[in-house]
């Protein structure tokens, strides 16, 4: 059975940093590509960033480039998203999900996390 657990969360202030990480297990993580996704009540699940099987190509939304970065460690089975100089309209639950194939910016993705919560304070 696949399993992501999301974690890293919480409220942090504008301007301040989280680091989310998502473990995985139940799947050969090395052979998957990784996605962060978010979702904020009432409005459709939008990508953030996502991350080849090696990690040898990223993907970012507009929204987040320059301010996030996706890396992950294969030998931990393990997928971060540093997120930096955080904006109020970050607020959001943020999944991470994985796929057999190229990373991409759409749903596409055959396993999902629950999602932690991240809250950005003006």
């Amino acid at each position: 059975q696949v399993k992501l657990v999301e974690s890293g969360g919480g409220l942090v202030q504008a301007g301040g940093s989280l680091r989310l990480s998502c473990a995985a297990s139940g799947l050969t993580f090395s052979t998957h590509s990784m996605g962060w996704f978010r979702q904020a009540p009432g409005k459709e699940r939008e990508f953030v960033a996502c991350i080849s099987w090696r990690g040898g190509t990223t993907y970012y939304a507009d929204t987040v480039k320059g301010r996030f970065g996706i890396s992950r460690d294969n030998a931990k089975n393990t997928v971060f998203l540093q997120m930096n100089n955080l904006r109020p309209e970050d607020t959001d639950v943020y999944y991470c999900a994985a796929k057999w194939g190229p990373a991409s910016r759409t749903n596409d993705y055959s396993y999902w996390g629950q999602g932690t919560q991240v809250t950005v304070s003006s």
